[in-house]
């Protein structure tokens, strides 16, 4: 699977940030799964930060190969210097898996802890 289905898949059933400063701030937040960065970005010190911030907090970084493919895998008709994905989606096989998880989490919040009896 190469950057761009990886960014549409998210797009659809996830979660993306789009642009140099929304995807600066969720590295910095530490919300970013993955970052993808335009390399025909110009001047290249406009993206010349996420690697180096990436690479810090643990971030997976990539360069795709244009900015007008960014734009268009993010679902949006102008050129995307970069793109975060914060929440990835999920598949099929694990969609069950997650809403079993969720509801299991909120069963125990409504569970009421049995009082103890005074004596």
């Amino acid at each position: 699977m190469d950057f761009y289905s990886t960014i549409e898949q998210a797009r659809k059933s996830g979660k993306i940030e789009k642009g140099i400063n929304e995807v600066t701030k969720a590295i910095e937040r530490g919300t970013a799964k993955a970052v993808f960065y335009a390399k025909d970005v110009e001047p290249k010190e406009i993206v010349a930060h996420l690697p180096a911030l990436c690479k810090e907090r643990g971030i997976e970084c990539n360069e795709a190969d244009s900015k007008a493919k960014l734009g268009a895998a993010a679902g949006i008709n102008v050129p995307c210097s970069a793109i975060a994905i914060v929440e990835a989606s999920e598949t099929r096989a694990e969609k069950p898996k997650a809403e079993r998880a969720r509801a299991e989490k909120k069963a125990e919040k409504t569970e009421k802890p049995e009082k103890k009896k005074s004596r």
